[in-house]
């Protein structure tokens, strides 16, 4: 045997190691008991993968990302092994790894019922016990067709070429661009085989490497996305690298579910999406009508303070200004069709607000005195959604955006978004969020993207300062910027860990110069601006979404859409509540007056159920002192607190805008 030198990439080094021919991955890892893969050259590989002379091979832990989708991945074959042993007939589509579990599609005679999913795990238990080993094997296109004949998916994912095939790849096979296919072969100890899929890999070296894994529930998807295909059973499920991590998941969710925000927005009489309206069309109630305003109208406080400008703009416009701007080519499928209004003239729902402001920007001859110009607008758009991914007002069909554009001078750029980054996480902060991740999205080595490289430069270089500028740690995510701009993606963390994508700030290489805009320079000369896109909340509706989960629908007391509930101990102790009431709402503070027929005891379960902050009680010494038992909503209560002190305490916990 000859000797090879590879180098072993640890976290903090690289150490060379000689080894023979033939020598497995898994062999530089024996003793590792995490490790369930490797990633050589930059690719995941199989611990089975062979090593060759100068390979560069680093661990892959079951509990890092990259280890945790490969579980998941191989988690969701011996998914789909169990299925065909129970359900013979049951064809394949494809089944990836996804955020936090898998899932496979099915075509199935019966849709799956929930005493199925039972019976599909105990298999699965009996799958992973016998420890079948994953093998992997180069195919041709041929041999792949006759050895997956009674799998029509399957072979229809092989005839896919070019961009429809990135589009079905993900965990089907299906490598665009590769010399060859490949299967992965379920084996048994004795090495016969005991199950086969086209894939891609890697997976993990046995079926016994699976240590905890739970099915969720199952959903109907269209084969491919699309609406004109056959419609199969997909099956969700979780794998995670231990019991606990498994149950730390399983409470995790069951707190996601007590928070889901549809759920809640029913419960608290906040919105709701009537049928007669349509799906992703949200309606708000009185209740988070007030919520609503109060973030809106802070916002535009702060949006005032800050030097911006308001706009407004139509809900519909000309098919001609969304052909300037590029929308009608790049965003069509996303965009509701026309209507046929003006003798034959296209009018289309406007999806995003930025043509609108460059026609006001557009309106007159701008000076670089002007600049920057910053544009606010709560702009209503109208996107088409598929009903699939339709999520109450977190994926809605229409929503109102937050919607600021900044034109500003070349060397204004880096200033600008500086200043912009730090208007928008502390405004984020203002609403409770603490926890950021942003994302630096930056273009890659392809040829989609459009504009002059040292526009992208100079884009790309002030929003990294800017960022830096914030002291904030970063992740710069190359291929992720849109094809015409570099942007800048605000990640924040709810108070149960959950990462949610808010805050985007864009610089826009192409608008300005599909519009043809301009401003007089100091030495006369006409300049093309900069153009910042920047969505501060997204768009209310899903900020509101975020927020009511993020709270759990306990909102801060300046959020609140009723702060304070006056609770009488008996009838005759109403007239002096209504008295304190008046108080409370001299000094901005929503308070109501619970004269229900409910005993007070009733009346305190409502307040809490509602979640109101406060909840001032009175009986007759209380109305003798001129007091009130002063009651939070965690059920905490202090008594025979003068009123004045009470109606500070609301006062001074709305204006420091706390959590109480």
């Amino acid at each position: 045997m000859s000797e090879l030198q590879v180098t072993v990439i640890g976290p903090d080094e690289r150490v060379g190691r000689q080894v023979t021919t033939g020598t497995k991955a898994w062999e530089l890892y024996a003793d590792d008991g995490t490790v369930i893969a490797a990633r050589v050259n930059g690719d995941l590989r199989d611990l089975a993968y062979e090593l060759a002379d100068g390979d560069e091979v680093e661990a892959v832990a079951i509990d890092s990302e990259d280890g945790r989708a490969i579980l998941r991945h191989s988690t969701a074959h011996v998914m789909a092994q169990a299925v065909q042993e129970l359900f013979p007939d049951a064809k394949l589509g494809i089944g990836p790894p996804i955020d936090n579990g898998f899932y496979y599609d099915f075509d199935v005679s019966e849709p799956f019922h929930p005493d199925d999913l039972a019976k599909i795990e105990t298999r699965m238990r009996k799958i992973i016990k016998e420890g079948q080993r994953f093998s992997r094997r180069a195919v041709g296109e041929d041999e792949a067709r006759v050895e997956l004949a009674g799998e029509p998916y399957k072979l229809e994912l092989i005839g896919l070429k070019g961009s429809d095939a990135a589009d079905s790849a993900e965990g089907a096979g299906v490598e665009v661009g590769a010399d060859e296919l490949t299967i992965y072969d379920n084996l048994r100890r004795d090495g016969s085989l005991a199950w086969k899929d086209l894939c891609r890999g890697p997976h993990l070296p046995t079926t016994k490497r699976i240590p905890a894994f739970k099915l969720m529930r199952t959903a109907a998807a269209y084969w491919r996305g699309s609406e004109q295909n056959p419609q199969l059973q997909r099956i969700y499920g979780t794998a995670w690298e231990s019991k606990e991590a498994l149950e730390d998941h399983l409470h995790k969710l069951e707190e996601a579910a007590r928070r889901d925000h549809r759920r809640l927005g029913q419960e608290l009489d906040l919105f709701s999406f009537p049928d007669e309206i349509g799906p992703g069309l949200a309606v708000f109630h009185p209740k988070g009508g007030i919520i609503r305003k109060t973030m809106e109208d802070y916002s535009r406080r702060r949006h005032e303070e800050s030097g911006y400008e308001f706009v407004y703009s139509p809900h519909v416009t000309k098919a001609q200004l969304f052909e300037t701007s590029g929308h009608l080519d790049w965003y069509a499928d996303g965009m509701y069709p026309p209507m046929e209004l003006d003798e034959g003239q296209r009018y289309y729902p406007k999806p995003m607000n930025c043509p609108f402001h460059i026609m006001v920007f557009k309106s007159r001859g701008r000076s670089y005195r002007e600049l920057p110009l910053r544009f606010f607008e709560f702009g209503t758009v109208y996107r088409y959604e598929k009903s699939g991914v339709v999520h109450g007002l977190t994926r809605a069909r229409g929503f109102t955006q937050d919607d600021s554009h900044i034109f500003c001078a070349p060397e204004q750029l880096a200033d600008e978004l500086a200043s912009l980054l730090d208007f928008v996480i502390g405004l984020l902060r203002d609403f409770g969020l603490t926890e950021f991740e942003p994302e630096l999205a930056l273009r890659d080595d392809t040829d989609k993207y459009v504009g002059e490289d040292w526009e992208w430069e100079a884009a790309e270089s002030a929003l990294r300062a800017a960022l830096e500028k914030t002291g904030l740690s970063y992740v710069e995510a190359r291929g992720e910027a849109v094809f015409y701009a570099p942007k800048i993606d605000i990640h924040v963390r709810d108070s149960i860990g959950r990462r949610w994508q808010i805050s985007t700030l864009q610089v826009d290489l192409q608008e300005p110069q599909r519009f043809d805009i301009e401003y007089q320079a100091s030495d006369g000369t006409r300049q093309r601006p900069y153009m910042i896109h920047r969505a501060l909340f997204g768009s209310i509706e899903r900020f509101f979404g975020i927020l009511v989960e993020h709270y759990a629908g306990a909102f801060p007391p300046w959020l609140a859409p009723v702060q304070a509930v006056a609770i009488p101990v008996a009838e005759r102790h109403e007239d002096y509540l209504y008295d304190v009431a008046a108080r409370l709402r001299a000094r901005g503070v929503r308070v109501e007056v619970d004269t229900g027929d409910d005993r007070m005891q009733k009346k305190i379960r409502n307040a809490q159920t509602q979640k109101v902050p406060f909840m001032l009680i009175a009986g007759d010494h209380d109305v003798e002192d001129k007091a009130v038992s002063f009651r939070y909503r965690d059920g905490t209560q202090d008594n025979g607190v003068p009123l004045s002190d009470a109606v500070e305490r609301i006062v001074d916990a709305i204006d420091r805008r706390v959590q109480v």
